[in-house]
């Protein structure tokens, strides 16, 4: 177990949790959580990130980001391919910009922007009901989860993102009325990746990182374009020796740098509204400091970001974070963001599901974020490698128990 264990907080940014009104003794009880995790082969490794206010009060590199075809200890620098979360940190990040600048509008039609989507429509009436933009935004619209990768390729080919939009425009299932139900779609963030490119005239990537990324000095957050071949980065190649990889492919090579998700890889070309999008711990760290700053974070030297910045205002923070009232209560989506979903479970026991925001990825990523206590908790594995078998639910909801257990001061 030691030699699958690196558990030592990394000294430079981290600050003293009793400082900020944690119980580092409580804290350190994660620790044992993750062990158990990679001993029972659920995980190969982890990052875990904890803020408290503007600080970051735990940064710990647990095992191994790569048993295949090398086994390599992780290090907190490591990228995670941080899947589904690429909805909340990117895709929604821009939308929200688009909308605080008047460009975009929650009930805007999707067809105002893309005329050949289709409408729900009542099989028995023939009613019919325009799906907006909030019902992407929180998965009320209705529209099927997914779409077959392999069948995709097999009709129209390897990255023809226009045939993907076309699909979804016209053939995917309607399966209730916009508003009424929720159904969590990776379509959804798709079609508003494309609201948002015809928006801007930018690739979603170039736009997030103009608008988002570069304003917040993160370095270590980027798609990975992907050239002909589907499986080679096109850009930021420099980034690679820090990428952890995930799941083996059937030549025997994990995939290292290209996304995960087969849509957004095979379809999409490796930049998706749904994922695709590669970050380490600090860097999410500094986006959820961002959100409980209500758009703003500061100057910090000791975790790298020597500029404050403002991305949103905090108006724009407050729409985000909550249910819209529009919705029935079922759906419990804020926009980009659950709060009290039938997928929120993994928030824990303690925290507030009114002032909670959470997420989580496929390949073993979350984020937990509460407003009330300005607590954030980023979890990075990669659960998918080598084999897409790992289960790290009951992980996240442990960790997230013992982190709002050990807050015993909540001024903070």
């Amino acid at each position: 177990m030691a030699a699958l264990l690196i558990a030592a907080c990394a000294p430079g940014p981290v600050e003293d949790p009793s400082r900020h009104g944690m119980d580092p003794a409580k804290l350190a009880q994660i620790d044992q959580a993750v062990e158990e995790s990679i001993a029972e082969g659920n995980i190969p490794g982890a990052v875990l990130a904890v803020v408290r206010g503007q600080s970051l009060v735990c940064l710990k590199a647990y095992g191994n980001k790569s048993v295949v075809p090398d086994t390599i200890p992780m290090t907190v620098e490591t990228m995670f391919d941080i899947a589904s979360l690429s909805k909340c940190v990117s895709t929604t990040l821009c939308a929200m910009k688009l909308i605080e600048e008047g460009r975009l509008n929650l009930t805007d039609p999707v067809k105002q922007y893309i005329p050949e989507f289709a409408p729900w429509t009542n099989s028995e009436t023939g009613e019919t009901q325009e799906i907006i933009v909030r019902d992407l935004m929180t998965h009320a619209s209705g529209i099927d989860a997914y779409f077959d990768a392999k069948k995709f390729v097999s009709r129209f080919g390897e990255n023809q993102p226009d045939s993907l939009l076309k699909v979804i425009a016209t053939e995917a299932g309607r399966n209730f009325r916009p508003g009424t139900g929720f159904l969590y779609s990776c379509l959804n963030y798709i079609t508003l990746q494309n609201i948002i490119q015809r928006i801007t005239g930018q690739r979603l990537d170039r736009y997030a990182q103009e608008q988002i990324f570069a304003p917040l000095g993160l370095k270590h957050t980027c798609y990975f374009p992907l050239e002909a071949d589907m499986r080679t980065p096109a850009e930021h190649r420099e980034l690679l020796p820090v990428v952890a990889p995930t799941a083996v492919q059937e030549d025997g090579s994990p995939l290292l740098g290209a996304v995960h998700d087969p849509l957004a890889r095979r379809a999409n070309g490796g930049v998706s509204g749904n994922a695709g999008l590669f970050a380490n711990a600090v860097d999410l760290a500094r986006i959820c400091i961002m959100i409980m700053g209500e758009g703003s974070a500061p100057a910090s030297k000791k975790l790298g970001f020597p500029k404050a910045a403002t991305v949103l205002k905090p108006e724009t923070v407050a729409l985000m974070c909550t249910i819209p009232p529009e919705n029935a209560p079922e759906v419990g989506r804020a926009l980009g963001w659950d709060k009290k979903s039938d997928h929120s479970a993994f928030r824990g026991d303690i925290f507030n599901p009114e002032t909670t925001l959470e997420h989580t990825g496929y390949t073993g990523t979350s984020i937990v974020i509460d407003i009330e206590t300005k607590t954030a908790i980023v979890l990075l594995t990669n659960r998918v490698h080598p084999t897409d078998d790992g289960l790290v639910t009951p992980l996240r909801t442990k960790i997230s128990n013992i982190v709002a257990g050990s807050i015993v001061d909540y001024r903070n």
